[in-house]
């Protein structure tokens, strides 16, 4: 059976090209993006290649958790099989990086939304089925007010927090899910790759773009990360490696964790 692989941030950067390999090797595509024009784009850019796989879009802005849940439930509604979710959508610099639910748009994007959508979507994922985040060699100790939306971060601060606290609880899950649930695995496709955020926020071409999309391709259908829920994969060394060492203490993971699902029962009410 056709594998299906939902991708967040699919229309640019390092997702788009991670669909194009995966449309190439005939795979079931669900794209998200957050502007219906690019995503039409998208599919058809990828429908011009013939004889591969059902591409299908989803328009959702994940800097809303209402958003986000309005994802996963569509999801839900309409795909009645899911086997990687591959949370590859992020934002670094923002003019205003406050959302309209209160919260730093970092966190919101980076680190609550695909919390969101691994715990809404792993019933369907089931046990063989993968979450992919993508992490970043950028890792800072968590602001837990920051988290919240109580304090304002420096663009470069905000991003590093937001992808530890993704890597966080990346961890966190694997080891309370157990077996028979989705493997997770957190991805630091690479430094300075060549996408608009890269370009946007440097002044800079960056690396090859495919360098990502490798090894997302990787996470996502690879016999190399199936025994690997819980880890974190830094592909600038090529190699599974520790991260950030909040992420390896007990007690900062936990502290993280419950201010993460605090919040996400506040929004929840």
């Amino acid at each position: 059976m056709t594998k299906t692989i939902l991708i967040t941030g699919a229309t640019d950067g390092i997702g788009l090209a991670t669909a194009e390999l995966l449309h190439a090797r005939g795979l079931d595509l669900l794209l998200h993006g957050r502007s219906e024009a690019k995503l039409e784009r998208t599919r058809a850019l990828l429908n011009d290649s013939p004889g591969r796989g059902r591409v299908t879009t989803y328009c959702a802005d994940l800097s809303s958790v209402a958003s986000a849940r309005g994802l996963v439930d569509k999801i839900l509604r309409e795909e009645p099989q899911l086997d990687v979710l591959i949370n590859n959508a992020g934002v670094f610099a923002m003019a205003d990086p406050r959302t309209d639910e209160g919260l730093e748009a970092r966190f919101a994007v980076n680190t609550l939304a695909p919390y969101l959508l691994a715990c809404g979507l792993a019933g369907r994922l089931g046990p063989q089925g993968r979450i992919v985040n993508l992490s970043s060699a950028a890792q800072a100790p968590v602001s837990i007010d920051a988290l919240t939306g109580r304090k304002r971060l420096s663009d470069e601060q905000a991003y590093a927090q937001s992808k530890l606290a993704l890597t966080m609880w990346t961890r966190a899950l694997a080891a309370r899910w157990g077996e028979d649930t989705p493997l997770l695995v957190a991805v630091n496709p690479g430094s300075l790759l060549a996408s608009k955020m890269v370009r946007d926020a440097y002044g800079m071409q960056g690396k090859d773009i495919c360098i990502g999309a490798d090894i997302l391709t990787r996470a996502a259908l690879s016999d190399e990360f199936a025994s690997a829920s819980g880890q974190y994969f830094d592909n600038d060394g090529g190699r599974f490696a520790d991260p950030h060492p909040h992420a390896l203490d007990p007690a900062k993971v936990a502290q993280m964790m419950d201010a993460l699902e605090g919040l996400v029962a506040k929004l929840s009410g």
